[in-house]
């Protein structure tokens, strides 16, 4: 091994990957494993794009008007959880007005004074938090105000 690559691993702490896979050594089970390859690939092949499910984005950035609702799945996390969503937030420039957690600590809220760009503050909330394992799911949403109901058109 070089010396400049002994050195940049060793900063970096960088190891080398091994060459093991998980590849059966008994031939009637490699056999048995080769078919379920082949299955899955024309599995693959036949399916379309229309065949696979995409995540429903619930909230339209257009919705956003300062406040988020969310839900927790494990309601012993939540003061964790809004911690971390305080400190992520600061560190992004927003500027919290009001945080609440519900009494059984599953419903939290936070309201944020809107910026210049609430379309740009939007995607950032949306993307930080739909990517939140503990979240079961969100919503933009001012408390005390009525809501945009749909109509029928």
């Amino acid at each position: 091994m070089s010396k400049f690559k002994k050195l940049y691993r060793d900063f970096f702490g960088l190891r080398e990957q091994a060459d093991k896979t998980n590849l059966p050594t008994d031939p009637e089970q490699l056999a048995a494993y080769n078919k379920e390859l082949e299955k899955t690939k024309e599995l693959m092949q036949s399916m379309t794009e229309s065949d696979l499910d995409e995540a429903q984005l619930v909230n339209n950035l257009t919705d956003y008007r300062g406040g988020i609702e969310y839900i927790l799945r494990d309601p012993a996390n939540a003061q964790a959880v809004a911690q971390e969503i305080q400190e992520w937030a600061e560190r992004k420039g927003f500027t919290i007005i009001k945080k609440t957690l519900s009494p059984s600590g599953k419903i939290g809220y936070f309201y944020f004074r809107l910026g210049q760009d609430p379309a740009l503050e939007s995607q950032k909330l949306q993307g930080y938090l739909a990517q939140k394992p503990e979240l079961k799911h969100f919503r933009f949403n001012v408390k005390n105000q009525p809501t945009k109901k749909q109509g029928n058109i």
